[in-house]
C-alpha cells in the first residue's frame, strides 16, 4: 500500500465510507485536531521513556489506551451522519478516564491558585496536549447535533485528566509548579 494516493492534491479528503469533504471541512478539523492531541501526547511519553519514578509503566500503559480512544473518538468524528460507526465510543471510557483523574488527583497537593503550564518536558508537553484537546472540543462543538455526547463529554474529560496527568508526572519527576502570582 502506498502512503500517498494523490486523491487529496485538490484540497479535498475521504471520510470513513469514502464521501469527500474538502480538508477544511468541520468534520475533519475536528478529527485533524484530535490527531494533533494524539501526536502532542505523543511527544510527551518519548520524554518519559528514559525517566524513572515508581508509576512509570502505568502511566505509559493508562495512555496507550487513551491514545487508542482518541482515535476511536477521531473515527466517530470522521464518520458522516447517519453512518454507521465503526469503532463506537463507550461510556467506560469516559469512566476510566474519572478514575484516573480521582487517583492520580488524590496523590497531589491541593491547588491554592492557578499553576503556569510548565515543568519537566513531559508535563508540559501534556499542558500543550491538554489545550489541542480543549481545540478538538470546540471543533467537535461547532459540527452540531451530528457529533455524539459521548464524543463531547470524552473530550471533556480528557482535558481535565490531562491537566491531572500534567501535574502528575511533573510531582513523580520532581518538578515545582509555578503558580501564577499577581504582581
Amino acid at each position: 500500500m502506498k502512503i500517498y494516493t494523490k486523491t487529496g492534491d485538490k484540497g479535498t479528503t475521504s471520510l470513513i465510507y469514502g464521501s469527500r469533504v474538502a480538508k477544511n471541512d468541520a468534520l475533519v478539523e475536528a478529527y485533524g485536531t484530535c490527531d494533533e492531541a494524539n501526536s502532542m501526547i505523543g511527544v510527551a511519553l518519548s520524554f518519559i521513556q528514559n525517566e524513572f519514578f515508581e508509576e512509570k509503566e502505568t502511566v505509559l500503559q493508562a495512555f496507550h489506551q487513551i491514545q487508542t480512544t482518541l482515535f476511536h473518538v477521531g473515527a466517530e468524528l470522521a464518520t458522516p451522519a447517519g453512518k454507521e460507526v465503526k469503532w463506537k465510543l463507550e461510556d467506560s471510557e469516559i469512566t476510566k478516564l474519572e478514575n484516573l483523574i480521582d487517583e492520580w488527583d488524590a496523590q497531589l497537593p491541593s491547588l491554592q491558585n492557578f499553576i503556569l503550564p510548565s515543568g519537566h518536558p513531559a508535563g508540559a508537553t501534556l499542558h500543550v496536549a491538554r489545550t489541542i484537546v480543549r481545540r478538538a472540543e470546540r471543533s467537535a462543538v461547532s459540527i452540531g447535533d451530528s457529533v455524539s455526547p459521548l464524543v463531547l463529554a470524552y473530550l471533556n474529560r480528557l482535558s481535565d485528566f490531562l491537566f491531572v496527568a500534567a501535574r502528575f508526572v511533573n510531582l513523580r519527576l520532581g518538578q515545582k509548579e509555578k503558580g501564577l502570582h499577581a504582581e
